[in-house]
């Protein structure tokens, strides 16, 4: 196989998920600082955290990408050099690279930190080769295709564009109804501006339609007797294409989610990483396996899924009308932060009590079922239940566990 073999770039939203990321088999993950970034609904990360964060990842060759990609309003730009620097400046490694898709952004970057590579958001409207030269006449280093690209057109990118510039792709997670993510209707609803990193997701609610001579009397809108949410997408999901991902000439094949769990991140992560490293194993290992890596991804939250624009214009089917609810088959435990004496600690995140079957999801692939067989605070005290969220406990399983491993169990 003569192909370059992908990167798989995972969001985290924690210094916790990137943890998991970088375990579960990332080769990139990216990040967003307390600015900038276009989730400010996200925990981000302090300068701290950021410093912390990319030296684990580079201690496990892992890059660390961060988010600054915001359309900037005049009163960001100051604030903006003084991030820039600081993250120039960061001690004791600099993240590998910034994504951005502001033009006044990008030349402050480079003004400010004219060594770091740059890559451009899809935010940007990435939809032609003219667009890429454009970037790479410039500095950049890499251009994330606009979602509504097909492969065909992204393989046309990639022929009229030099061999060095890379393409990242959406493969995995959540579809925005607006053109290449720029929408206005959570500043129209709410004032939160989708474009600075404060979208509130009106495209998940549900619609009536207002008749101007019949004030007050809500009509419900029908899209042929499917239902009212008529901006709801399902969400993105590539992993029965990587091949036709691979021969596209995508370098990275990216993943959506910098508001998911440890569970989420661990469970797509995985997934994509098992799948790609068999198909360049052998693609025959790759079809052998699919039902697993079906099955898999179908363990984490998700609205049904869709090929997107991959292979054309999507049809009605891409929509989900008659509802806006995830679908969620399993339920995000904790991770295991250290073994002692053949104990488990971990920062509980949801109830479970000593008696129940749970699973230990291991970064290999391996689904461990076990049996909780003790339950003690930090204090020592042996407890039934955890019911408080965050709690630290020692727990006692039926098999061992590893530093990293998650636990999760079905939900109810």
């Amino acid at each position: 196989m003569n192909y370059k073999k992908p990167e798989l770039l995972i969001p985290a939203s924690s210094l916790e998920v990137l943890r998991t990321a970088v375990m579960f088999g990332a080769d990139a993950v990216y990040i967003g600082g307390e600015a900038f970034g276009l989730r400010a609904k996200a925990k981000n990360f302090s300068s701290e955290e950021m410093a912390e964060g990319v030296a684990f990842a580079h201690a496990h060759g892992v890059k660390v990408y961060v988010t600054a990609n915001i359309l900037a309003h005049n009163y960001d730009l100051d604030g903006a050099r003084k991030y820039f620097a600081e993250l120039r400046d960061m001690k004791p490694e600099q993240p590998d690279a910034l994504i951005i898709s502001d033009p006044g952004m990008f030349m402050i970057a480079k003004e400010v930190w004219p060594q770091v590579e740059v890559h451009i958001s899809t935010q940007a409207n990435n939809t032609n080769y003219e667009t890429y030269l454009f970037w790479w006449k410039l500095g950049a280093k890499r251009v994330v295709s606009a979602r509504e690209l097909s492969l065909v057109e992204i393989k046309g990118i990639r022929e009229k564009i030099p061999a060095e510039m890379e393409i990242e792709s959406f493969v995995h997670g959540a579809m925005c109804i607006s053109y290449s993510g720029r929408c206005l209707l959570s500043n129209f609803f709410t004032g939160r501006d989708a474009n600075r990193g404060a979208c509130t997701h009106p495209c998940r609610w549900k619609y009536a339609v207002v008749e101007e001579t019949r004030p007050g009397e809500y009509l419900p809108v029908y899209e042929n007797e499917r239902g009212t949410y008529i901006f709801n997408s399902k969400d993105l999901c590539m992993i029965e294409h990587i091949p036709e991902l691979v021969e596209a000439g995508i370098d990275s094949l990216k993943i959506e989610g910098r508001m998911k769990t440890a569970l989420y991140v661990a469970t797509v992560t995985r997934t994509y990483r098992k799948a790609i490293d068999d198909y360049f194993t052998d693609p025959k290992l790759y079809e052998k396996n699919m039902d697993w890596y079906q099955t898999e991804i179908s363990k984490c939250t998700y609205r049904q899924f869709t090929t997107g624009f991959y292979f054309g214009k999507p049809d009605e089917n891409t929509q989900i009308y008659d509802n806006n609810t995830y679908v969620n088959e399993y339920i995000y435990l904790g991770i295991v932060e250290a073994v002692k004496d053949n104990l488990c600690r971990i920062e509980q995140r949801n109830k479970f009590c000593v008696g129940d079957t749970i699973e230990i999801m291991k970064p290999d692939g391996a689904n461990v079922p076990v049996t909780v067989e003790a339950m003690y605070t930090e204090d020592g005290e042996s407890v039934d239940s955890a019911p408080h969220p965050k709690q630290v406990l020692w727990i006692k399983l039926s098999e061992a566990a590893e530093k990293y491993d998650l636990l999760r169990c079905k939900s109810v």
